[in-house]
C-alpha cells in the first residue's frame, strides 16, 4: 500500500465523500488560468466521482470565459469542460480543485456562491476556510496526488484515462520531476498512475514537444528580452498583448514561458510577466533556491508555494516591474542566497 499521508487523510476524506454521497449535482473547478494539474486532477476527479458512486451528474468548469489551453487537448474527456456561462445549475456540492482561496475561481465563484456545500483538494497554502470538508496539504507535490489518494482511499479502480490525466497533473506540476517538490511520494503515485494505464511517454510528446512554430517565435521575443539583476540572482522577462497578437498565441497557451527565464545561469529566483485583458498583467514567479517567494505574490495579491507563486495586477507591464522589483531586492537585502543549495 502506498503514500504513507493517507493515513492522517482518513477522516477528510471520510467527510468529503459523505458529501458526495448526499449530492445529486456536483461542480468541479480548478483556479483560473489552468494548468496540467489543474485539468488533470479536474477531469480525473469528475471520473472518479462517477465510477465511485453511481447516479451523480458532474459537471467540469473552466473559471475563466477562455478557451481549453491548446496543450492539454490530448487529455481524454478535456472535451466535458464547461463554460460557467453555460452552466445554469445550483449545484448541491462544489468541489475545488488545486485552490483554497476561492478568489482564483474568477467567474466560477459565482456558481460556488449558489451551491449547497464545497469541498476542497488541494496542495496550496491556504488563507480563510470556506470549505465543508476535504483536504489541503502544502507538501504534496501536485493536486493529483491528492486526488489520487482520494480515489485510493474510495477504493475506485484507477482507469487508463483517470491514471493519464493524474500523470499529466504530477508531471507538469513537478516540472517533469525536476522542482524541489519532486519527493518520493510524487514518484510512488507516477508509478502507480503508469501500473494503470499513464503513458509518460504520450504526456512527454504532446506537453513539451508539441509547439506550434508560432509559439517557438514568442519564446524568442521573451528570451530576448531577459534582463538580469542582483548580480544575476534574479532573471525577468515579459510579453505584452502586441506579442501575443503578433504571434497569433493566445495567453492560455503560455504557462511554459517562466521556464525559459527559469533556465539562466545563475539564477536563483524567475518572474515572468505577461498582460492579459482587462488592463492587467499576470507575474510567474520561481525560485530555484531556499528563497520563499510566496510572499511577494501574496504582497501583490497572488499567492502560490515557497518554489512556484503567482500574482496579477492592474496597469502596464512597466507598473508591475516597478512593484514586484522592489520586493525582491528587499528579499536578496534580507538574505545571503548566493550560497543557498540548488543554486548551481
Amino acid at each position: 500500500m502506498l503514500i504513507s499521508n493517507m493515513d492522517g487523510e482518513t477522516a477528510q476524506f471520510d467527510a468529503l465523500s459523505a458529501l458526495i454521497d448526499e449530492a445529486k449535482d456536483i461542480a468541479v473547478c480548478a483556479h483560473t488560468s489552468p494548468d496540467g494539474d489543474a485539468i488533470g486532477s479536474t477531469l480525473a476527479l469528475a471520473e472518479i466521482i462517477e465510477a465511485g458512486w453511481e447516479g451523480k451528474r458532474v459537471c467540469v468548469l473552466l473559471a475563466d470565459d477562455d478557451v481549453v489551453p491548446r496543450t492539454y487537448k490530448f487529455l481524454p474527456g478535456q472535451e466535458r469542460l464547461t463554460h460557467v456561462a453555460d452552466y445554469d445549475v445550483d449545484p448541491d456540492l462544489f468541489i475545488c480543485v488545486d485552490l483554497s482561496d476561492k478568489t482564483r475561481l474568477n467567474e466560477a465563484q459565482r456558481v460556488l456562491e449558489r451551491s449547497s456545500k464545497v469541498g476542497v483538494l488541494d496542495h496550496h497554502p491556504s488563507g480563510e476556510k470556506f470549505w465543508d470538508a476535504g483536504v489541503v496539504r502544502t507538501g504534496a507535490a501536485a493536486a493529483g496526488v491528492i486526488v489520487t489518494e482520494f480515489a485510493i482511499h474510495r477504493g475506485v479502480d484507477l482507469t487508463p484515462t483517470m491514471a493519464q490525466n493524474l500523470m499529466c497533473a504530477v508531471v507538469t506540476d513537478t516540472g517533469r520531476f525536476q522542482y524541489q517538490n519532486a519527493d518520493g511520494e510524487a514518484f510512488e503515485v507516477a508509478s502507480m498512475l503508469v501500473d494503470a494505464g499513464a503513458s509518460p511517454s504520450e504526456i512527454a510528446l504532446r506537453v513539451y514537444q508539441s509547439d506550434r512554430l508560432a509559439y517557438i517565435h514568442l519564446c524568442a521575443v521573451v528570451m530576448s528580452r531577459i534582463t538580469t539583476f542582483e548580480q544575476g540572482r534574479v532573471s525577468y522577462s515579459y510579453a505584452t498583448t502586441a506579442d501575443f497578437r503578433a504571434n497569433e498565441v493566445p495567453v492560455a497557451e503560455c504557462d511554459g514561458l517562466v521556464d525559459l527565464v527559469r533556465c539562466v545561469d545563475g539564477t536563483q529566483v524567475a518572474l515572468f510577466l505577461k498582460e492579459i485583458p482587462g488592463g492587467k498583467v499576470r507575474g510567474n514567479l520561481r525560485s530555484k533556491c531556499g528563497l520563499d517567494i510566496s510572499g511577494i505574490a501574496r504582497r501583490l495579491g497572488g499567492g502560490g508555494h515557497k518554489a512556484a507563486a503567482g500574482f496579477t495586477v492592474d496597469g502596464s507591464v512597466d507598473e508591475a516591474l516597478s512593484a514586484a522589483l522592489p520586493l525582491l531586492h528587499a528579499l536578496f537585502e534580507s538574505e545571503d542566497a548566493v550560497d543557498l543549495p540548488g543554486t548551481n
